[in-house]
């Protein structure tokens, strides 16, 4: 076995192979940007090398840095992870010549596979059912164009080195084939190092569903089952599960024989996955196969017990399989959540800052399930805007998917992330979305469900009511503490009063409260009581409750007169006032905020790449203004509507930060 690896990547990747490498009783070399100076993969590995500036084409992508820090290091293999340099054939042969093992399949299965074109063709030949498309190298726009309305719009525009989302576009026009053409070649020249674009008509109503393929260099191949991927936004998974809601057994056999056989015809060995779509008679086609680790693979791990970094370095050692498919049953139902630095609020675009807070839910037992977090942060790092804005990975298992689908919901709310924008919200409202929880869903789920973006969570009356219940129990605790503050004598719990006027979300409960040594019960205007227990005291972040037995976990923060409150996806401004206090409330004016209609915002700290327009120009609604780079990924800010542009603030190569002028309009 080896003595010693290197991870070639970065963040949670390469946290998670240092997990397993420190279990083999394996040292580990990690290599860091600058931006990555103090990053948690660094500080877990045994030793670390420097390998260039923050952008990735200049550190973490470039061949002959690597090979220099496994010189520096003696490392007798690497891991790639996945992006970077985890399909990328030259690098596969650099570390053949160097007489070092690459922890990842073959070159040549690297190369018939891991190329999307090259693979589409190989199936087409082994007789797999495959999308329509053009498989040959694209070499402009106008040819883009013409390409896509021969096929027949909508099209799925992708970059042939592509993975991760980068260089992915939907065209459903003649327009949007040729920007979306130009913007994927850029990106994936930016992130991968090569921009051909590849396209194939885009499937409407289809399942993202993945096969989990091992096999080794003596021969043996065994598939792990599947995962559902269909929950994506922007062509980027964000929910995953294993098994699928949809397959039955004679599909998921069917599918997982037909992924192996694939795999064997190239000579693969080590961890890859077979990526199909499936209609909804569960006809499935072959969409391409990744020749690396999956993102979400602690899913497949975790129903089935199979640790599949282990299996990869053992692979590559030139151990055989040790285990078989009758091996292989299904364990249970798990769930994967992927938290993104990203504002979902403002059309899930990336946010970078300091994490001044980062709290995950504990690893481990949680109600009837387990909870698993794949992270490469801290609290008080750096998010940077060079990097993919995937900052964990928050799995949960049970026995059935429901009860998986619980713990998720309990380990989201206990779930605590400040200084950013993040996706927790979004993640926790689809947990709760009826389409979800019935395993109805569709890679246009989010497009569907949230057709004007995500706007917050509005909660049903009954979770509202049990909301106020908790936070007029909370209230009378603060009340308490404060009157101790002040110093005043007595009776302390007598000067606070037992009725409250609690507003939240619209809503408005007249509560009234009677306390003991447990808890509270707190009766409403309308006849109703709920009893409030919890350990909650002034200054938590956290506050794990029970209303009427039944467990309710919110964030909290502190503003006048209540509680800034979050769960299930909801960010509830919760007032708990005095009846005198609330009918003075009520004569309150509101305060209006500024007008931003005639002004371009930046919605994110990012580049600008291009502006489209100049001052004069009358613009049209949906017309494009400019381009945005942000954390390898571009994107096109358009009009909202019709007008004409009055003054340009900012240029191509400008760096700007969130809410910064772009340009005006008359």
């Amino acid at each position: 076995m080896f003595d010693k690896i290197l991870i070639a990547n970065r963040g949670e990747i390469a946290c998670r192979v240092i997990k397993t490498a420190r279990k083999m009783g394996i040292k580990t070399v990690a290599v860091y940007s600058d931006a990555d100076k103090h990053a948690l993969h660094v500080e877990m590995a045994d030793e670390a090398v420097h390998i260039g500036p923050p952008a990735a084409n200049q550190s973490y992508i470039v061949i002959d840095k690597i090979m220099d820090a496994i010189k520096q290091t003696g490392a007798q293999a690497v891991h790639p992870g996945y992006g970077f340099l985890s399909e990328n054939p030259k690098f596969a042969l650099a570390l053949e010549a160097a007489g070092v093992a690459f922890i990842g399949p073959p070159v040549k299965a690297i190369e018939a596979m891991g190329d999307k074109i090259t693979s589409k063709k190989i199936a087409q030949e082994a007789n797999v059912s495959t999308v329509p498309g053009y498989m040959g190298l694209i070499g402009d726009a106008d040819e883009a164009v013409k390409i896509s309305g021969e096929i027949g719009y909508p099209v799925m525009i992708k970059a042939s080195a592509g993975g991760g989302g980068k260089g992915m576009r939907i065209a459903w026009n003649d327009e949007e084939a040729r920007e979306g053409f130009q913007s994927s070649k850029n990106e994936a020249a930016n992130s991968f190092g090569d921009d051909r674009i590849f396209i194939e008509k885009f499937v409407t109503q289809p399942r993202h569903i993945e096969i989990q393929v091992l096999c080794d260099a003596h021969g043996n191949g065994v598939y792990l089952h599947e995962r559902e991927c269909s929950i994506q936004r922007r062509n980027q998974k964000v929910v995953e599960e294993a098994p699928s809601p949809f397959l039955d057994p004679e599909t998921r056999k069917a599918m997982g024989e037909q992924s192996v056989a694939l795999a064997k015809a190239v000579g693969y060995a080590s961890a890859g996955t077979v990526e199909f779509i499936v209609d909804g008679d569960r006809n499935f086609y072959f969409l391409e196969m990744n020749t690396r680790l999956q993102v979400e693979h602690p899913v497949t791990e975790l129903i089935t017990g199979i640790d599949l970094v282990e299996q990869m370095i053992r692979v590559a050692n030139g151990e055989p399989l040790s285990i078989t498919q009758d091996d292989l049953k299904i364990n249970g139902w798990a769930i994967e959540n992927r938290l993104y630095a990203e504002d979902p609020y403002r059309g899930f675009l990336p946010s970078i800052g300091r994490l001044t807070r980062y709290r995950p839910p504990a690893e481990g037992p949680l109600g009837a399930g387990i909870v698993r977090n794949d992270t490469g942060v801290f609290e008080g790092g750096e998010i940077s805007m060079y990097y993919d804005p995937m900052i964990a990975k928050l799995c949960t298992w049970a026995p059935t998917r429901l009860e998986a689908i619980e713990v998720m919901r309990n380990a989201l709310d206990s779930f605590e992330v400040e200084g950013i924008g993040h996706n927790l919200p979004f993640v926790a409202a689809v947990m709760d979305h009826p389409k979800f929880i019935a395993g109805e869903m569709t890679t246009a789920f989010i497009e569907e469900e949230y057709p004007e973006g995500f706007e917050g969570v509005t909660l049903a009356e009954a979770e509202l009511k049990r909301v106020a219940a908790a936070a007029a129990a909370m209230n009378r605790v603060a009340e308490i503490r404060r009157t101790r503050v002040t110093g005043r004598l007595g009776n302390h719990e007598r000067r606070v009063g037992s009725d409250w006027v609690v507003s939240v979300q619209g809503a408005q409960f007249e509560t009234s409260i009677d306390a003991d040594h447990d808890g509270a019960t707190v009766s409403f205007a309308d006849g109703s009581k709920l009893r409030v227990e919890g350990n909650w005291t002034p200054g938590d972040n956290l506050a794990r409750m029970t209303v009427d037995a039944v467990p309710l976990v919110l964030k909290v923060d502190k503003i006048t007169q209540g509680f800034r409150l979050r769960t299930r996806g909801a960010d509830l401004k919760v007032n708990v006032r005095s009846p005198r206090q609330a009918e003075l409330s009520a004569l309150m004016i509101e305060k209006l905020p500024p007008d931003t209609s005639r002004l371009l915002l930046c919605p994110m700290p990012g580049l600008i790449v291009k502006i489209n327009v100049e001052v004069g120009q009358e613009v049209q609604e949906g017309q494009a203004l400019c381009t945005i780079e942000a954390m390898k990924m571009e994107n096109i800010l358009r009009a909202e509507r019709k007008g004409v542009v009055a003054k340009i603030n900012a240029g191509p190569g400008d760096s700007l930060a969130v809410d910064e002028v772009i340009m005006e309009f008359e």
